[in-house]
């Protein structure tokens, strides 16, 4: 596939109306981006929710838990928006584009032209399909609507004594544990792999996470089947495992991974593997349109597919989609980063740790301390995973971005200063 580049085509002059299918984190970004850089195009930002763009990681945290109002969620009111010329419209979806006549169907009934196009469409949570899966008190954690309805789904576990049991061990599904846990509801996690965030983390760091949910009082099944729901009167009462035992629940909260929101791009034409597939610009094979966030799949020089899910993924990829569609070249290739916060404990990523060969442990792995965990392949840094230690993280960060690996040595020795690899003497 050839992704569009270089100058825009005539009809992609800047005085033209740009749409943005997608009211996140990386449509808001764009959307701002694009005035920001001065285009005097009408901007016209869509969202499916009916609320104005808000912030998604504090969904699993601190709004399911009560301690933040809806204005503290809050990224842009829309009179702010206004202000800048950015129109908002919300509740209404993308139905399908039109390339040829460059538009868009509304699920109202209108079109809208546009001279170029931002798909920011994000991921939907993956629903499996064990018998009971479709009673009324399963949910998934997407939206801000989701976390209410998880919070009201808490408060019965509270009132019948029952417990939430979530189905998958990844970071939002630990996250939920966690928040329930804080407010005092009995919680089971239940992992299909043999040990929780398999695919992100290193064994040693799996390992304390699991203790760390045992401590809180969370009943760990790792390594489980299971078989279906039990299912009375619409509501899932209990989750029956391959072994024959069943596990009482009051909620189910579901925490199996996303699908990213490609449909709309693959039904009009453009390459969809997984995502939308564009370069480190977020240009699609179309010129006149550009892709982020979630749901976009970057082609990385050596051929393969890169799909990120994080805040700082969505916002600097949907800087460079917007930078694109001006015909600036602004691509995003700096080290990925995440971070997922549990109990009084905050996990800080730097890098991607595929295909590792060897951990490296910085400081102590006991219940107070911080540490870092450096994680190698054949020597060479790949990533770093920091708990409560924001500097490491900070500094490891800059390291990936040089492209300056720390030796295992330096890496396990506290009493090294790391940064003076930065700037070395």
């Amino acid at each position: 596939m050839t992704l569009a580049r270089g100058a825009l085509p005539e009809a992609m002059a800047p005085e033209g109306h740009l749409v943005i299918v997608g009211a996140g984190q990386a449509g808001l970004m764009a959307a701002e981006a694009l005035r920001s850089a001065g285009s005097p195009a009408a901007i016209t930002l869509i969202g499916d929710e009916p609320h104005a763009p808000y912030h998604r990681p504090p969904l699993s945290k601190a709004w399911l838990a009560g301690e933040m109002d809806a204005a503290q969620l809050l990224m842009r009111a829309p009179e702010m928006l206004a202000r800048k010329q950015i129109t908002l419209q919300t509740g209404v979806t993308v139905q399908a584009i039109d390339r040829a006549a460059q538009s868009v169907r509304l699920s109202d009934g209108r079109a809208l032209h546009y001279s170029g196009l931002v798909l920011a469409t994000g991921a939907t949570p993956r629903r499996l399909s064990w018998p009971g899966a479709e009673a009324a008190n399963v949910l998934t954690l997407r939206s801000r609507d989701d976390a209410l309805a998880i919070a009201a789904g808490l408060a019965r576990c509270q009132a019948e004594g029952l417990p939430l049991v979530v189905i998958g061990g990844g970071f939002i599904g630990l996250e939920v544990a966690a928040t329930a846990r804080k407010k005092g509801v009995a919680v089971t996690v239940l992992e299909a792999a043999p040990r929780l965030l398999g695919r992100v983390l290193s064994p040693q760091l799996s390992d304390w996470y699991a203790a760390l949910h045992r401590r809180h009082g969370v009943a760990l099944e790792l390594g489980v089947t299971i078989e279906r729901l039990v299912v009375h009167d619409g509501q899932a009462r209990a989750v029956q495992l391959a072994d024959g035992r069943e596990l009482p629940c009051a909620l189910v909260v579901l925490g199996v991974g996303v699908q990213p929101n490609d449909a709309l791009a693959r039904e009009a034409g453009l390459v969809v593997d997984r995502g939308i597939v564009v370069d480190a610009c977020g240009r699609t094979a179309d010129p006149r349109i550009v892709a982020a966030g979630d749901c976009a799949a970057r082609r990385l020089p050596d051929g393969r597919l890169l799909r990120l899910e994080s805040v700082q993924n969505a916002s600097e990829q949907g800087k460079a989609a917007a930078a694109a569609l001006l015909g600036q070249e602004r691509p995003f290739t700096a080290t990925p980063w995440f971070w997922s916060d549990q109990y009084e404990r905050k996990l800080q990523m730097a890098g991607l740790s595929e295909g590792a060969d060897q951990a490296v442990l910085r400081g102590r792995l006991d219940d107070d301390s911080p540490f870092s965990v450096f994680q190698y392949r054949g020597g060479r840094l790949l990533a770093v995973d920091s708990v409560n230690a924001a500097k490491d993280h900070l500094t490891a960060r800059k390291l990936l971005d040089a492209g300056v690996s720390p030796t295992p040595e330096q890496a396990a020795d506290p009493g090294f200063n790391l940064a003076s690899l930065l700037n070395p003497a």
